[in-house]
């Protein structure tokens, strides 16, 4: 037999650690000018390498870590430390934690090797190599002084919201490389110096008016934090408008008159004295034609579009079926922007279609935001503005943002301001068709709170019936509105009176007590309802209705409705409880259709036999539906829906349309039923169910 002799494989001796591989702290090696700079006793690591005999890395090797590190003491004296970790496998962190007492303000070097306990590697600082230096400094920088020409600290209410200011930040300290910052409510920002121990511009847009304080510390190259500075400045309104209309005109009038900047004549397509919209102080609007004479201007520009400016008002279409434009300023032969709704025209790879969808638009230099979708017969809220300060532009309608802004190139436009048409190169076109007002424009940012107040429509109060009374079969709405009137099997139980309380005197007969108040509607699941002879609100606008209820049962054997609207055939809205699936649903129909599509949405809350505080709102400016259950709101209760329908019967307690007829009859109490036109917000909608009104703002 022959003999095999076992040959070992030779050890290869561990790699030489590379630069890349050091860290001090968390820094980089460095040395020399961009040596590194560290706060405290600092973390020396290295990732270090034993290579097996095809040179490749083996993670099963083991490696320690032999570090040195040396400076020049005070005495001139080289002091010198060592340390040897304990082995880890090829590739791991190798880590030493140096001592507390390394001298600061000294320059200390330091190097490692790999030692696989055969052989070592060569030193960090051999050739090819570098030692690391790093500098532990002791002392953190100074507070630094800030100064703003547009918002001083002097207690003056500078001007404002929607301005921007630089704040000039700077340390007496001259190894500041930046500056930790912010702004009343704001997060937490860095802002680098211009060089080291120089100063930073900080730009700030304030969102609203109010105190701020801007509260800032210099950060030095070590990373440590110096003091902070405190500096308190006060921010005013925003600038007023420098040109608005409102366009509440007499009629008959042939110029409108403007609030600020130049009057703006009309053509004869121009009709003053029209519609506002419902919840705003507007008294009137003007009607523009669609015609060459349904135009107005100032004969003059208004803002400087290669600077930071916006333009918005109300407006409500007549017409979808092609591009209109609200406002629009010219430039030569083009506009320099417009503001309107442009309808798309649905081409795709088929080729185009017929069936182009409208979207409101501003379109400025080069760049175009769209959507938000207008609806004939509608008001509407828009506004467009580019900030010069980031290059961007943006689109509000109805008080949201909409679209996605989009960067645009700055351009002159020295031409009129224009209402209701835009320049093309064979004229004016894209005329209005329907009512506009309070256009206003602005040399400034238009924050998001503001353009939210200006979209603002009060909700107004429509009904309020607390269900105490009831007199000829009718429960009284509280202002004199349309009464309730009862349907057999409805009866309003009336809670103590207070002569006698049966947890007082046990001769007193019990007495249930009323939801709230003295009183509320008892209905028995078989026929009881109540109802208005005329619709209560508009369920095509935006409406909200209140309610608060206990059901009789905690196990319902079927779904039963609390409120529903509707027309001859179906409702345009119902809330309903579905003991299934112990859900508060909100049904909103599509049409008046038997078997019409519906929008469904619900939330799960407590036992049915609690007493509950139900609130459906229908935004038609957003075109959101949600229901609120105890004054709570989740995903799965709010939805889209574009399809409301102008309902022409009552208002009803307890019961909706079904196939049949009339059924889902409600058995239990309802109380406070409240009915409005408008958003009610949700500080407004916990105000609901206790017996008063709302304060609407």
């Amino acid at each position: 037999m022959a003999a095999v002799a076992a040959v070992a494989a030779e050890n290869l001796p561990p790699r030489q650690p590379v630069l890349a591989d050091l860290l001090t702290d968390s820094k980089p090696c460095g040395a020399g000018e961009p040596r590194t700079y560290v706060s405290g006793a600092p973390v020396l690591s290295a990732v270090l390498y034993d290579p097996v005999e095809d040179d490749r890395p083996a993670e099963g090797n083991r490696v320690k870590g032999q570090f040195e590190v040396w400076w020049q003491g005070a005495d001139g004296a080289e002091q010198r430390l060592t340390y040897v970790s304990n082995a880890r496998s090829s590739g791991d962190v190798t880590r030493w934690q140096l001592p507390s007492d390394i001298p600061a303000d000294t320059v200390v070097s330091w190097r490692v090797r790999a030692d696989d306990g055969t052989a070592v590697s060569p030193w960090s600082s051999d050739a090819g190599g570098s030692v690391c230096e790093f500098v532990r400094d002791a002392v953190s920088p100074q507070r630094p002084v800030v100064r703003s020409d547009e918002y001083p600290d002097d207690d003056t209410w500078s001007d404002g919201v929607g301005n921007y200011g630089t704040f000039t930040v700077d340390s007496p300290s001259d190894d500041v490389v930046e500056y930790r910052y912010n702004f009343t409510g704001g997060p937490l920002r860095t802002a680098k110096a211009e060089t080291m121990g120089g100063p930073a511009a900080i730009r700030f847009l304030p969102p609203s008016e109010g105190v701020y304080v801007l509260e800032v510390s210099a950060i030095d190259r070590s990373g440590r934090n110096g003091p902070p500075a405190n500096y308190v400045f006060r921010v005013g309104d925003g600038r007023i408008p420098v040109a608005r209309w409102k366009l509440a005109d007499a009629v008959g009038s042939g110029t409108a008159v403007a609030e600020t900047g130049p009057a703006a004549p009309a053509g004869a397509g121009v009709t003053f004295g029209e519609a506002a919209p419902d919840g705003t102080a507007l008294t009137s609007t003007a009607r523009l034609d669609g015609t060459g004479d349904g135009f107005l201007t100032p004969g003059t520009p208004v803002v400087d579009t290669t600077k930071t400016f916006a333009v918005g008002g109300w407006v409500r279409p007549e017409r979808l079926d092609g591009d209109m434009t609200v406002v629009s300023q010219d430039a030569g032969t083009a506009p320099g922007f417009t503001l309107g709704a442009r309808t798309e025209d649905g081409s795709s790879e088929d080729g185009p279609s017929d069936d182009g969808e409208s979207a409101w638009s501003f379109a400025y230099g080069g760049a175009r935001v769209s959507g938000g979708t207008p609806q004939a017969g509608e008001w509407a809220y828009v506004l467009g503005q580019y900030d010069a300060e980031t290059g961007m532009t943006r689109l509000y309608v109805n008080g949201q943002e909409v679209g996605e802004q989009q960067r645009a190139t700055a351009v002159e436009s020295a031409g009129d301001l224009q209402i209701g048409r835009a320049r093309g190169a064979a004229g004016y076109g894209d005329r209005w068709q329907g009512e506009i007002g309070d256009i206003r424009a602005y040399d400034r940012v238009v924050v998001p709170e503001e353009v939210a107040r200006l979209a603002h429509r009060t909700p107004r109060l429509r009904g309020h019936w607390s269900l105490e009374s009831a007199q000829d079969g009718a429960s009284p709405e509280l202002y004199g509105g349309a009464p309730l009137k009862l349907g057999a099997g409805a009866t309003i139980h009336r809670g103590p009176d207070g002569s006698c309380l049966p947890e007082l005197d046990p001769d007193c007969p019990a007495v249930e007590y009323a939801l709230v108040g003295d009183g509320h509607l008892v209905l028995d699941g078989d026929t009881g309802f109540a109802a208005t002879d005329a619709p209560v609100v508009d369920t095509d606008d935006s409406f909200t209705i209140g309610v608060v209820l206990k059901l009789a049962d905690s196990e319902p054997e079927r779904p039963m409705t609390v409120l529903s609207q509707g027309g001859a055939n179906g409702d345009a809205f119902k809330v309903r409880y579905v003991p299934s699936t112990y859900t508060w649903e909100l049904v909103m129909s599509h049409a008046d259709e038997h078997g019409s599509a519906e929008t469904v949405v619900g939330q799960q809350a407590g036992w049915p036999d609690d007493t509950v505080r139900l609130a459906v709102v229908h935004d038609n400016a957003t075109d959101q539906i949600r229901l609120y259950v105890n004054g709570s709101v989740n995903a799965d209760a709010t939805a889209t829906f574009r399809h409301p329908w102008k309902s022409t019967g009552g208002l009803q307690v307890g019961r909706a349309h079904t196939a049949d007829g009339w059924g889902e009859y409600l058995r239990g109490a309802v109380d406070e039923v409240h009915a409005f036109s408008g958003v009610l917000s949700g500080t407004e909608l916990n105000q609901l169910g206790f017996g008063g009104e709302p304060c609407l703002c």
